[in-house]
C-alpha cells in the first residue's frame, strides 16, 4: 500500500542518515524508526500510531521489547486477531535486539502482512546491520530521529512547536528559550507546551523570562552576551549570579565558545561562497552577530577566541580556581572588545 503522509514542519534529516524527517510519518507494512534522540523516537512513532487508528480506529497496538526478544514473538504480535481487527506492531529497543529478533524482522520484511504495520525502533549505531539492511532494502519508510544539536536546529524546532499550536513567537522569545534550556531537547519542548497552555496573544522574551528567568539568567549564554557587548559589571554579575545558583564553570565557558565562534563564522561569511544554512545557524543568530561584529575588530576577536581557550583548558583542570579563571576570560572579552 502507498505511505500516507502529513504536512511536513520539522527539521530535514541530517545527511548521515537518509530517510525522511522524523514528524513525516507513514503508514507501510514495515516502518523504521532510526535516531538517537528519545524524544522525536518516541514523536515519529506516536506519528505513524496515529495514521493507523485514523484509518482504523479499531487498530489493536502491540510492543515488543528487543532486548527481551525470544524467537516468534513477531510472527505471533503481526499475525491477524481472532476478530480481524488491524494491527500495529511496535518493536523498540532493535538497537539492543536479541540475535532472534534479527533473524526475525529479516525474515517478516521478506514477507509482510499488508494488513498490519510494523514499526521497528532503533536507537542508531551499526548494532543489528543486518536487520537494518533487510528493512532499508525492502523499501519501508525511514524515519529519522538523529539528534538535534545546532542553535539553528533548536531555533526551527521551537518555532515549529508553536506553529503546531497556531501561536507565534518573535526571535528573542525563541533565542532566550534555546539559549535557556537547549541542552534538553525534551525540556525544550516540555518548555513550550507550558507557554503555549498558559500564556495567549504572542510569546516574548518577557514571557520567557517571567517563566524560566532563573534558569536562563543563570546560564552561560547571558553571561557571553553581556561579554560580546563590552559590559564588564553585568558580564562578572550575571557570572556570579550564575555561578551561586550551582552553574559549572565548563558551561560557561562553553557559552563564551559558543558566541565567539558565531562571530568568526559570521566574519567569514564576508568573504562571500557561504551561507547562514552552511553554518547551522538561524538568520537571527546571523543578524545579531552581524550587528556585534561592528564594534569587533579582527585582532580583538582572536584576542578573545584565545582567552576563551585558555580558560577551557583552565576549567578543566590545568588551574587550580577555575572561578577565577572563567571570570578572568569574560573581563578579557570585554577588554578585547573596546580594543
Amino acid at each position: 500500500m502507498p505511505p500516507a503522509t502529513r504536512r511536513r514542519t520539522g527539521s530535514r534529516p541530517s545527511a548521515k542518515t537518509p530517510g525522511r524527517s522524523w514528524d513525516e510519518p507513514a503508514l507501510a507494512p514495515v516502518v523504521l524508526v532510526r535516531g538517537a534522540e528519545p524524544l522525536l523516537t518516541e514523536r515519529a512513532v506516536d506519528g505513524v500510531v496515529r495514521l493507523a487508528r485514523e484509518r482504523d480506529p479499531e487498530v489493536e497496538k502491540v510492543e515488543l521489547e528487543g532486548a527481551t526478544y525470544t524467537a516468534g514473538q513477531l510472527t505471533v504480535a503481526a499475525s491477524p486477531s481472532l476478530f480481524g481487527e488491524a494491527k500495529i506492531v511496535v518493536v523498540r529497543g532493535a538497537e539492543s535486539g536479541t540475535e532472534d529478533l534479527v533473524q526475525d524482522v529479516v525474515a517478516y520484511v521478506a514477507r509482510p502482512d499488508e494488513e498490519t504495520t510494523v514499526v521497528v525502533v532503533h536507537g542508531g549505531g551499526q548494532r543489528g546491520k543486518k536487520m537494518l539492511d533487510a528493512v532499508i532494502r525492502s523499501g519501508a519508510p525511514v524515519l529519522v530521529c538523529d539528534p538535534i544539536t545546532r542553535d539553528g536546529e533548536k531555533a526551527s524546532f521551537v518555532m515549529n512547536e508553536f506553529k503546531a499550536a497556531r501561536r507565534r513567537a518573535d526571535a528573542d522569545a525563541v533565542r532566550a528559550l534555546v539559549d535557556g534550556l537547549g541542552n534538553d531537547l525534551r525540556e525544550l519542548a516540555s518548555a513550550c507546551s507550558q507557554l503555549i497552555a498558559d500564556t495567549t496573544g504572542t510569546i516574548t522574551e518577557a514571557t520567557v523570562d517571567r517563566y524560566y528567568g532563573g534558569r536562563v539568567e543563570a546560564t552561560g549564554f547571558r553571561v557571553a552576551d553581556a561579554a560580546v557587548a563590552g559590559d564588564p559589571g553585568a558580564a562578572v554579575s550575571l557570572l556570579r549570579h550564575a555561578l551561586s545558583t550551582g552553574l559549572d564553570p565548563v558551561p560557561i565557558v562553553a557559552a563564551l565558545a559558543v558566541r565567539l565562534r558565531n562571530l568568526a563564522k559570521v566574519a567569514a561569511m564576508r568573504g562571500g561562497g557561504i551561507t547562514a544554512r552552511d553554518l547551522g545557524m538561524a538568520p537571527w543568530q546571523v543578524d545579531r552577530a552581524t550587528k556585534d561584529l561592528r564594534r569587533w575588530t579582527p585582532e580583538g576577536l582572536a584576542a578573545a577566541i584565545s582567552a576563551v581557550a585558555q580558560a577551557d583548558a583552565d576549567v578543566k583542570g590545568e588551574a587550580r580556581d577555575p572561578v577565577y579563571a572563567v571570570e578572568k576570560a569574560v573581563l578579557a572579552i570585554t577588554q578585547a572588545r573596546r580594543g
